[in-house]
């Protein structure tokens, strides 16, 4: 089932009051009310993609990524599988072509560093190195070629967790290396609550900051239970599940237990917020969480933001500039262009989506999914009243 999928009568009204915004940024800038794009990319599912080998299966996908060569590379989780299907589990790391094609498999424990407990983000640098993180209550992050041989380890497990620490990390759920600055932005993630960086060569701390660019709190009463008041928490709300760094400087941070995406300067120096579903409430909806990936448009000036809405079961598109909601996507379900339980995204050169579910016992949501950008719908001519 393919669809070109846009929903026109409700963006009409929500560009005029972009509801889903909320500013209070460092330059004390107001709400800017008009998008500064004139279009609204429009998208075909293809449903799973790509092909693995006949001789083994898929397992939860957690994560994907795409590289400068447009290869698509997954993160996978082999120990999800039951025992009936363990035995053909596809290795954690794959890496598939631009047509889908299979091109290699690695990763698993080894001797030299400490495997992830559970599977959860994966990004390839500039450089081709990849970069694979966990959010067991040990994981860490390792550093890897492209075949697979082991570079680095950020981090060490058996020690006690805070985010205070500057040489470890507790549970990172997602990292992002800015190529201008050669600076690696974790995510850090489902045991703190804050962005850290670290030098990508050797791993050599730089800074750290949380919400709002203040000094993240293990006190987990500052950012449980209910967000209130305009602004939110005044912490994270773990899981800080997603970063990805623009190419005009900008970290943008996925806060999915506070259903926000927080933008900071490259020093981490807070900008603006926009909340994501903060109507979304459990169990009514989900587990009440809603932002957990992020990717911007493939253009030069990354003029849309993606971000996966998992609990409403949506890929929503904004003005990256002016954060104006324009489109959203998806519906809970295992179809083509329908979600489990949505999680990372990436973008191609061509402009195509590709998500990550981690539905863990339907068998149908184990897969990466393509949408191919389709085309272009205009932007609403909205007009206003007297």
């Amino acid at each position: 089932m393919t669809r070109l999928l846009q929903n026109i009568t409700v963006l009409s009204l929500l560009i005029i009051v972009t509801i889903a915004c909320s500013r209070g940024g460092a330059d004390g800038a107001g709400m800017r009310a008009s998008a500064t794009v004139s279009e609204i990319p429009q998208f075909r599912a293809e449903g799973a993609w790509p092909r693995l080998p006949s001789r083994w299966v898929m397992a939860i996908v957690s994560s994907t990524w795409i590289d400068d060569q447009d290869h698509l590379w997954v993160l996978q989780r082999p120990g999800t599988l039951g025992d009936d299907e363990r035995a053909r589990a596809a290795p954690p790391v794959l890496e598939f072509d631009a047509d889908g094609n299979f091109v290699q498999g690695w990763g698993g424990p080894a001797a030299g560093y400490d495997w992830p407990e559970t599977e959860h983000g994966i990004h390839v640098d500039p450089q081709g190195f990849v970069w694979v993180g966990g959010n067991g209550d040990e994981d860490q992050i390792l550093k890897f070629t492209r075949a697979g041989e082991f570079v680095m380890q950020i981090g060490k497990g058996g020690l006690p967790k805070s985010n205070a620490d500057t040489a470890n990390l507790w549970r990172p759920a997602d990292m992002f290396v800015h190529a201008r600055t050669n600076e690696l932005f974790v995510a850090d993630g489902y045991g703190n609550r804050r962005v850290i960086v670290f030098d990508a060569d050797t791993g050599a701390f730089k800074r750290l900051w949380g919400a709002f660019g203040n000094p993240p709190e293990d006190d987990p009463a500052l950012g449980s239970g209910e967000p209130l008041g305009p602004d939110g928490a005044a912490q994270f709300m773990p899981p800080v599940h997603a970063v990805r760094v623009s190419a005009d400087d900008l970290v943008y941070v996925a806060d999915r237990g506070g259903r926000r995406v927080q933008i900071f300067t490259i020093e981490g120096n807070y900008v603006e917020q926009l909340f994501i579903g903060r109507e979304c409430h459990a169990p009514d909806c989900g587990n009440g969480q809603t932002a957990a990936g992020l990717a911007f448009s493939s253009d030069a000036e990354q003029r849309y933001l993606y971000v996966a809405n998992r609990s409403q079961a949506q890929i929503m598109v904004f003005d990256r500039r002016t954060l104006a909601y324009l489109d959203s996507f998806g519906s809970w379900g295992s179809d083509p262009g329908q979600f489990g339980t949505l999680h990372h995204l990436s973008v191609d050169s061509q402009g195509n989506l590709y998500t990550a579910e981690v539905t863990p016992l339907t068998p149908a949501n184990r897969r990466v999914q393509k949408f191919t950008l389709a085309g272009y719908a205009p932007l609403p001519v909205v007009h206003k009243t007297m």
